[in-house]
């Protein structure tokens, strides 16, 4: 994939951001609060395929 004119604005979003969460899993269930949730965001005009990697510790 090339780099594109809106490449440092996405970098720059990414680093403010980040790109891990940890979620605690209480009863099977994502531990988030009432007003808590889980935004993807995609920062570059014409963003290509994602992939999500999960890892579970127990």
């Amino acid at each position: 994939m090339f780099e594109g004119k809106d490449d440092m604005s996405a970098h720059i979003k990414s680093s403010i951001l980040g790109q891990t969460i940890n979620i605690p899993i209480v009863n099977g269930k994502l531990g988030l609060g009432i007003w808590q949730g889980i935004y993807l965001c995609e920062f570059r005009e014409h963003g290509g395929r994602r992939k999500i990697v999960l890892t579970i510790y127990s």
